[in-house]
């Protein structure tokens, strides 16, 4: 049974397009109003739409929970598509979640991992980043990612990327130690043996032996101050930086509205990647 549910109080709706997919949604929990919206736009690279999400409250064990993720495939959407539909739930079914958060979603992300490479080829030879946020009862909220899909979180005070981009130059060391190499070709970015352009993924079984599925987690406490939560793939970094992507944010009292105009900006700045991005907004009660 699926282990994520529905609850009253809240509210969500999405709308699916050929190229294009949006949708908002917010909630109550706690002393705290949570809204987000999300917006994702194929690319302009002749293959199908590789970025995935997740978007929604839920309940677990007398908890609320918003659950907000970007998978951004390569190589297929398989795996993107896996994460989608059992990231959270392999997470929030380990039983040290409510107790060591923390190793509770190390070890899900393992797991999933493993469970994704057992399915090979079926999920065929493609792999997928992720950034993951699970916000608990509206006051603590644990953010974990691999790959260089990123998370930005805004206060009154500080803008402050709480994810680590998982590049193949900073984790050469690791790469060359399982037996790997980094590719530095003139025009090109570095590349885990010649190929991936970053150093942790889900997936890709051909390169496993030389990458890794760690995530780094972070946890931050919920306060007054904390107004803003960006979620989004490559698509939109490699166009727009933290600080510009806040501020286009902040223009905008609906997170639905902001997230269809970081898309669009970077769309407008050429960016040729897919994109997807998702704002949660949090106001005090």
């Amino acid at each position: 049974m699926d282990i994520l549910c529905s609850f009253k109080g809240c509210c969500s709706q999405s709308t699916g397009l050929s190229s294009s997919e949006e949708g908002r949604g917010k909630c109550l929990q706690g002393h705290v109003r949570v809204a987000y919206g999300f917006s994702l736009v194929k690319g302009k690279a002749n293959h199908p739409m590789e970025d995935y999400h997740v978007a929604k409250f839920s309940q677990a064990k007398g908890h609320d929970l918003a659950l907000f993720a970007i998978f951004d495939g390569h190589l297929g959407d398989k795996v993107p598509l896996y994460l989608q539909k059992h990231l959270f739930n392999n997470i929030l079914r380990e039983e040290e979640f409510w107790t060591h958060t923390d190793k509770a979603i190390s070890k899900a992300y393992e797991k999933t991992d493993n469970a994704i490479l057992s399915h090979n080829p079926e999920l065929g030879r493609g792999g997928s980043t992720a950034v993951t946020a699970i916000l608990v009862d509206g006051r603590k909220l644990w953010i974990a990612n691999v790959g260089d899909s990123r998370g930005i979180l805004a206060t009154s005070k500080e803008v402050v990327q709480v994810t680590v981009d998982h590049e193949p130059n900073v984790e050469r060391g690791d790469i060359e130690t399982r037996g790997g190499f980094v590719s530095n070709m003139p025009g090109d970015v570095p590349r885990v043996n010649g190929q991936l352009a970053v150093s942790r993924a889900f997936g890709d079984k051909s390169l496993k032996s030389h990458l890794s599925s760690d995530p780094d987690i972070r946890s931050f406490n919920i306060t007054a101050d904390t107004e803003l939560l960006i979620l989004a793939s490559d698509g939109i970094w490699k166009v727009i930086n933290n600080q510009e992507a806040v501020d286009i944010a902040k223009k905008f009292k609906d997170p639905h509205a902001a997230a269809k105009q970081l898309a669009a900006e970077a769309l407008e700045r050429d960016s040729k990647d897919d994109i997807s991005c998702i704002v949660v907004r949090f106001k005090p009660k």
